[in-house]
């Protein structure tokens, strides 16, 4: 799937020339504000495009319409072509801070008396290394459990009856609510634990951290995580295993009117609260209660997680870079994209869910004053709900070799999935793996 459909993170191909910016740059060698790994491409994006336009207004502007892609940033780098924003997940930031790739933008808080305490302080550690910040967080991604209220009431459960905490009952609910058609092929995934995806949601629950605080110790070898892999992998093979399930999944219309809950092709799963949006534009009235994701005790668990925008330490227009990316953070911006959207739905009859950004100032405005969902309580429950969970969410350590663990875990998780290897074997690695990175680019540093 494609995330942060409603923060429009959508990517569009080739390169956008923004409307309005005209002149010339402030060197020969380039003559716009160059971006990587944004695209506008809903009406969040472009109103928010718009004012950190104007704030740099009369430079020109130029919007990569592509995701962040590494190696293409490295290239770039390399090459001392590197763009002046770029626009990418928190959990990879401090791969390319301990490169020497990022600026930091202490100079840039400072010089523009940014206010980093309208941020969630969840998101800022992502982007902190070493006691350097190195980004303005973007998004605030959050993970709630969304049910199917019709599939589970007939077979005669209760949305209650997902239950997190108790494993062993989540299994037995899970056998229940999932259905095969007559070839054998899942007709309807019971329980989704969103493998490999939301790992450490799970790993959390399970009262485990993946990684130290301070982001130079891997435990992915840790015994209590290796039942983690063991259980969620087990919900997928209890229903059919990964081929199957994967397979099903796949051919879901997540973002149309035809999505796996109005087609009850889905009893429940963990969510990105994005998701929310997307329900609310394309199924207004569909039948789900939405929850808090716990853990064994029962005690609310979120795992938090965003993009950011950061600033090349190539970038040959810095002043105009950190103008743009406050802008594009900033309380006010968010505020008047969310009036956009809200507007917009409002005419269309359709629901608006807010936008839970990784600004805390604007989500107090965006959600007392521009959120109205009495009319529609499911959604009305889902947005409290997120709202509930979201100050106390947590979030990975910022890490010399944020993107090679990601990666690692992410892999291990994956040659459990397609049965390349047993849990204990495919964490081992991972944690060799993750662990050598780590050390490899503290010595680099």
């Amino acid at each position: 799937m494609v995330r942060h459909l409603r923060l429009g993170a959508i990517v569009t191909a080739g390169v956008v020339v923004l409307a309005g910016c005209g002149g010339v740059g402030a060197d020969s060698g380039q003559t716009a504000l160059t971006t990587m790994g944004f695209g506008t491409g809903d009406e969040i994006a472009t109103t928010r495009v718009a004012l950190a336009d104007k704030a740099v207004a009369p430079f020109p502007v130029k919007i990569g319409g592509s995701a962040f892609d590494a190696q293409q940033f490295l290239s770039a780098v390399a090459s001392h072509t590197a763009p002046d924003v770029i626009y990418l997940d928190r959990q990879l930031i401090g791969t390319y801070a301990a490169r020497g790739t990022l600026e930091p933008l202490e100079n840039c808080i400072a010089g523009q008396h940014i206010d980093m305490d309208q941020y969630r302080p969840a998101a800022v550690a992502e982007v902190t290394l070493n006691g350097k910040v190195y980004g303005l967080p973007e998004s605030y991604d959050n993970r709630v459990l969304v049910v199917n209220n019709g599939a589970v009431r007939s077979v005669g459960l209760r949305p209650s009856d997902i239950n997190p905490a108790d494993r062993t009952a989540l299994s037995r609910v899970t056998a229940t609510l999932t259905e095969h058609a007559s070839d054998g092929d899942v007709s309807r995934i019971g329980f989704d634990p969103k493998m490999p995806e939301f790992f450490p949601l799970w790993a959390k629950a399970s009262g485990v951290q993946m990684l130290s605080d301070d982001g130079l110790r891997a435990n992915l070898d840790d015994p209590r995580l290796v039942k983690v892999l063991e259980y969620t992998v087990g919900l997928i093979d209890q229903q059919g295993g990964w081929g199957s399930v994967k397979a099903f999944r796949d051919s879901f219309d997540f973002f149309g009117a035809k999505n796996p809950l109005m087609r009850d092709q889905l009893a429940a799963y963990p969510v990105d609260d994005w998701y929310l949006n997307v329900l609310g534009n394309v199924s207004p009235n569909v039948d789900m209660t939405v929850m808090p994701f716990t853990d064994t005790a029962g005690k609310p668990v979120d795992w938090a997680t965003g993009s950011t925008w950061a600033i090349p330490a190539g970038s040959r227009h810095k002043d105009q870079a950190c103008t743009w990316i406050k802008t594009m953070t900033d309380a006010p911006t968010w505020i008047a994209a969310a009036k956009v959207r809200a507007a917009k739905r409002r005419a269309q009859g359709k629901v608006f869910t807010g936008v839970f950004t990784g600004n805390k100032v604007a989500d107090k405005t965006i959600f007392s004053d521009l959120v109205k969902l009495a009319d529609k309580p499911a959604f009305d429950t889902a947005v409290r709900t997120v709202l509930e969970v979201q100050d106390s969410a947590f979030s990975m350590p910022a890490s010399p070799a944020g993107s090679e663990f990601k990666s690692a875990w992410q892999d291990a998780v994956n040659r459990v999935l397609s049965g390349q290897q047993k849990p204990t074997e495919a964490l081992a690695q991972a944690q060799q793996e993750a662990q050598l990175a780590i050390d490899n680019a503290v010595r680099r540093q």
